[in-house]
């Protein structure tokens, strides 16, 4: 099984870029997690739309129709999600079908903050419904004081590698539950 995963952060030094990368790691036997890059997203513009959809954005649609699932790392900017991945999140939710429509994810989100990302991760179920996608209910990977966590980029703290590990194995069964 394959899932997308994307990182709401164009961050080099991206918290939550780094949780993609060690759920990469502790994936599931069989498990492949690709992660894409939203860096080369057009904002969503309905004028460019009509044109027909520039190139970044039809290979972010066609990896969200791809994919049986999709793997959300949610920073949190000013209480709401980031300008990229809500722009990520309307793109593919037009077309007929919209790719998100029908699809389901989880997500986790790191920050400094001690609350990790849970009012960007409530906002991110309202935007993922509204486009058809449904949040699995055990997405709750609140990963807080990030910048003890996460070295080099690389995710240390060995508790939040077995939540993500925990997290990830729970989201598969659900993933192959619906197919």
């Amino acid at each position: 099984m394959k899932i997308l995963a994307v990182s709401g952060s164009l961050r080099a030094a991206s918290y939550n870029t780094a949780l993609l990368r060690a759920a990469r790691d502790l994936a599931p036997a069989g498990v492949e997690i690709d992660i894409f890059r939203l860096h080369d997203l057009p904002f969503f513009n309905e004028d460019v739309e009509a044109e027909g959809d520039p190139s970044p954005v039809v290979a972010w649609k066609d990896a969200v129709r791809a994919a049986p699932a999709l793997l959300i790392a949610c920073p949190e900017y000013n209480g709401g999600l980031t300008a990229s991945l809500k722009n990520a999140i309307d793109w593919a939710s037009r077309g007929k079908p919209a790719p998100l429509d029908g699809k389901i994810a989880c997500a986790m989100g790191a920050s400094p903050g001690i609350t990790g990302t849970v009012r960007a991760q409530d906002a991110l179920r309202l935007n993922l419904r509204r486009a058809g996608c449904d949040l699995a209910p055990l997405s709750d990977i609140l990963v807080g004081q990030a910048h003890t966590k996460i070295e080099n980029g690389v995710l240390t703290d060995e508790r939040t590698r077995q939540a993500i590990t925990r997290h990830l194995a729970s989201f598969v069964e659900i993933v192959r539950a619906r197919a």
